[in-house]
């Protein structure tokens, strides 16, 4: 238990660090590169902290676990919009890019609202099986070739007329792209080693002190495979990298929906259950309420990301229950 404590500090020390080094890394991408901060946010970021969410969900697929791999990334999702974004909103106002608000928000309500078509079998199969085959994860494939196609045109439109305003202005001195690329690397390893020690090591706790492991999986190890994402947004937030925190969270999302889920599903075909179709109706909700609040005055302000906070407990609460 002792040796659990020790270990689970060590993984919050490199939770923390690995992302100040990789938002650090990540955003002098960006600059040495002449493009929006929202471009490396909606890709590099957003998937390298999903890489958890992958890894958890792609087994559970090859494995024939369905209800882990489909919860997993509903879960996250719904950790996403209301925990990292609420959190990062009450410690530091989030500001929300016209791009994020005109394309790349909408872009995840509808990859969302192609999911619950797929798990209610609108585009193949019978309404009694609910069930994501194949030809619908071919589906959710192509959108995510076309996300990433709409973000590599956006990032080569913005070079092309000399890089967003805001890289610009900052007139501290620029990090050499080799050290911008080997803080990337680095901290993003800290990221992903320092999250599996706290989620392990938090498990063994909560067990040791008497805690099921259907209460542990529902909020230990959700909330645990979402720390990157977490951490990096409210390192984000604090250095004023609004785009790279929004980006985060925006960039999960779509990659969880059209990548993880998809290639679970390419994998074995995914049956869902009647508590999976509810929580996907729940996280469209959320989905829309989220987007209102970006929407609004381009910004998520403190008492928005309250409101999100106190829905995640809400729902958390739900879900114990339930």
């Amino acid at each position: 238990m002792v040796l659990s404590f020790v270990f689970l500090i060590i993984g919050f020390v490199l939770l923390v660090k690995g992302a100040d080094v990789f938002v650090d890394g990540s955003s002098g991408i960006a600059r040495f590169l002449k493009i929006p901060s929202i471009v490396i946010g909606l890709t590099i970021v957003a998937f390298g902290t999903s890489a958890p969410e992958a890894a958890v969900s792609i087994i559970a697929g090859v494995n024939g676990s369905n209800d882990i791999a489909v919860g997993n990334v509903i879960g996250s999702n719904m950790f996403n919009l209301l925990g990292v974004l609420g959190i990062s909103a009450l410690i530091s106002p989030v500001r929300v890019d016209v791009e994020i608000v005109k394309k790349q928000f909408p872009f995840m309500l509808a990859a969302t609202a192609v999911l619950a078509l797929a798990s209610f079998d609108v585009f193949f199969g019978s309404a009694e099986t609910n069930t994501i085959s194949r030809g619908e994860a071919f589906i959710l494939l192509i959108l995510m070739a076309i996300f990433l196609y709409s973000v590599v045109t956006f990032a080569l439109s913005s070079r092309k007329e000399g890089g967003d305003i805001e890289n610009k202005e900052k007139d501290e001195k620029p990090l050499k792209l080799w050290k911008c690329i080997l803080f990337t690397i680095l901290g993003l390893a800290g990221i992903i080693v320092g999250g599996q020690f706290v989620v392990d090591c938090a498990t063994r706790i909560a067990t040791g002190f008497g805690m099921s492991e259907t209460l542990v999986g529902l909020t230990i190890v959700a909330v645990g495979t979402s720390l990157p994402e977490l951490v990096t947004s409210i390192v984000a937030a604090r250095k004023g990298e609004s785009d790279i925190a929004i980006g985060n969270v925006v960039g999960s999302n779509v990659f969880n929906i059209l990548f993880v889920l998809a290639a679970s599903a390419a994998i074995t075909p995914m049956s869902i259950n009647a508590q999976g179709l509810c929580d996907l109706l729940i996280l469209m909700a959320v989905s829309v309420l989220s987007y209102i609040f970006c929407f609004t005055k381009k910004t998520i302000n403190r008492v928005e990301g309250g409101i999100l906070v106190a829905m995640y407990a809400g729902y958390m609460a739900f879900a114990i229950i339930r």
